[in-house]
């Protein structure tokens, strides 16, 4: 699709599942090698917008916690571990490339508050005129609401819109999107999705990881509103990033919602 080929500004959204072993721990070396792809497409000349989970699911490790929190204290003070070790890390492996990285935390009322609507816009424009690139995540250690930003997944549209990108990736755990859990045998693969169909919908309603908070059916949503502002999103599995390169050229296993084509 041509569309997606020539995609100029691209928000690229990673999930905890992607970024995080199952012990919770960062995995480095897929770290590594998406922050290299990532520089590599921003040196093609695209405007690369990250956006990034993890934080809870990192702070989880560091913390040396057996699982997940279920109390909002221990959340917010896992995503505080968690933020510093990504940002850490991110800064540190985008500077090998030559590019130089931003730090947004943003809550939920960015969207619904006209003046934080107005700054996050100015500031994520700006940015991107500098040559800089955001990595933006979920403000989870002051904003209780802001945790059912679902995984990240619901943000990632928005900043799709907030700063007009062309396209919207998802990387997560499965290749794309199924008629019906990835794991039964006789589930089908859908490459190409261009109505959300009420079976669509109910064959995603299914949790993800256990140190993620979404799952398919966020993703879903994310691809809705994107949607809605003329934005086509990409699912795709995030095992190995290089796979990120067959988006633009043809070649990957994917889901691709075009929804509302204009």
């Amino acid at each position: 699709m041509d569309k997606i080929k020539n995609s100029k500004r691209v928000v690229i959204k990673v999930g905890t599942s992607t970024l995080c072993y199952k012990t919770g721990n960062l995995n480095i070396r897929r770290v590594r090698k998406l922050i290299e792809v990532m520089s590599d497409l921003k040196n093609e000349g695209r405007d690369i917008i990250f956006v990034t989970s993890g934080a809870v699911g990192i702070g989880v490790g560091r913390a040396g916690l057996p699982k997940r929190p279920e109390d909002i204290p221990t959340k917010q003070a896992c995503a505080a571990i968690g933020q510093c070790e990504l940002m850490n890390i991110y800064d540190r492996e985008f500077s090998k490339f030559n590019h130089t990285v931003a730090q947004l935390l943003v809550t939920r009322d960015v969207i619904s508050n006209k003046t934080r609507h107005e700054n996050a816009f100015n500031t994520l424009h700006r940015l991107l005129e500098m040559n800089i690139v955001p990595i933006i995540n979920a403000n989870d250690t002051v904003s209780i609401e802001q945790l059912d930003f679902d995984e990240n997944d619901t943000l990632s549209a928005v900043m799709a819109q907030l700063c007009e990108a062309d396209l919207l990736v998802i990387l997560t755990d499965v290749d794309g999107l199924y008629d019906r859990n990835p794991s039964d045998p006789e589930a089908k693969f859908i490459p190409v999705v261009n109505k959300l169909t009420d079976e669509l919908i109910s064959s995603a309603k299914q949790k993800g990881s256990d140190l993620a908070s979404g799952g398919m059916i966020t993703k879903l949503e994310a691809a809705s509103i994107a949607g809605e502002n003329g934005i086509p999103t990409v699912i795709i599995n995030g095992d190995d990033p290089e796979k990120l390169y067959g988006i633009f050229d043809g070649t990957a296993k994917c889901t691709v919602f075009d929804l509302y084509s204009k």
